[in-house]
């Protein structure tokens, strides 16, 4: 049976498969990223991964980025101890295998387009929205790298030129309004007190949010404000909680009525720990898009939830190996 190595690497957790070339994964392993010397878990992940298995043919790798391309190397946001780490040429020399790289959120795009929501689309993008915001480009079954491989920053496309400044040191960046961290930070800002109730499952954990942390206002003592907070007060009718999800979603559909009129995507995939916010995001989107969007391919566009969810970016790494090294070449 011939297989490829996928691998996904982000700030909190790292993943390895097997997976043939139908996509079926053969077999599967997580660990937690450590904060440093995350090579040494990566290479005792893909040892869990390849022991007993069939040679893989080859290694994709979807990683957070920014990353360099030309040179294999990577500079995570949320991973300090890698910054201009050579990650291919490192996973290259572990494996043996030709290894090829792209970032996660590039990974995401391809790997609905292969098994996902985006299945047959001709031009897709897709939108990871998290803790950031992030995103990649499909067209004609390939994904759209770049130069230097960072092609699909949708998040710090500019929506407001007059906006707020970005972390990343822009203005008016999609993230600073419809990231999970900044809709809450906003919804604090104007007067959201989030209820105080158990669990609630609307949003991944991994978009939780402390905003004390950022310098913003916090909520009371003992209620946890994240997203997932924001988003069950929204679905239980609270205004501001609704204010907040609907000028995120309004950034998002400027930001995909943008890229729309630019590269004629036909089909856009939203996954990310917001996404699980389900019709609390998704009928303001489309509400918002409706309004934004003038010409008719750019109407035309349809918007999606994922389907495969974590899984994607895995898939994703699978696909770019199976397309760089095809079984038989």
């Amino acid at each position: 049976m011939t297989c490829v190595l996928a691998i996904d690497i982000g700030g909190t957790k790292l993943a390895a498969a097997l997976v043939d070339e139908a996509g079926s994964v053969l077999c599967s392993a997580t660990r937690p990223t450590p904060r440093t010397d995350v090579m040494s878990a990566l290479a005792a992940l893909i040892a869990e991964v390849t022991e007993g298995g069939p040679p893989p043919l080859a290694a994709g790798i979807g990683c957070a980025g920014p990353l360099d391309l030309a040179t294999g190397a990577v500079s995570p946001v949320n991973m300090p101890s890698w910054r201009g780490f050579p990650l291919r040429e490192e996973v290259q020399k572990l494996t043996g295998l030709p290894t090829v790289l792209a970032g996660d959120a590039q990974c995401f795009a391809l790997g609905e387009h292969w098994l996902g929501a985006g299945r047959g689309s001709e031009s897709l993008l897709g939108i990871v929205v998290s803790t950031g915001i992030g995103g990649g480009l499909v067209i004609d079954g390939a994904p759209l790298l770049g130069p230097t491989g960072n092609a699909g920053h949708v998040g710090h496309m500019s929506i407001d030129p007059y906006g707020e400044r970005c972390e990343c040191g822009g203005r008016g960046c999609v993230e600073r309004y419809s990231s999970g961290p900044n809709m809450v930070r906003w919804a604090l800002a104007n007067g959201w007190t989030p209820a105080a109730v158990g669990t609630n499952a609307a949003i991944d954990r991994s978009n939780e949010t402390v905003v004390a942390a950022t310098g913003g206002p916090s909520a009371p003592s003992g209620v946890q404000a994240d997203g997932r907070a924001l988003a069950r007060d929204a679905a239980a009718g609270d205004p501001v909680a609704l204010a907040a999800f609907e000028r995120g979603a309004r950034a998002l559909a400027g930001m995909i009525a943008s890229v729309a009129a630019a590269a004629e995507v036909t089909t856009v995939v939203v996954g990310g720990g917001v996404s699980a916010a389900g019709e609390v995001l998704f009928e303001p989107l489309e509400r918002a898009l409706d309004d934004v969007a003038g010409l008719p391919f750019v109407r035309a566009v349809e918007v999606k939830q994922s389907t495969l969810g974590v899984r994607a970016s895995l898939a994703g790494a699978a696909k770019l190996a199976w397309q760089a090294h095809p079984p038989n070449v």
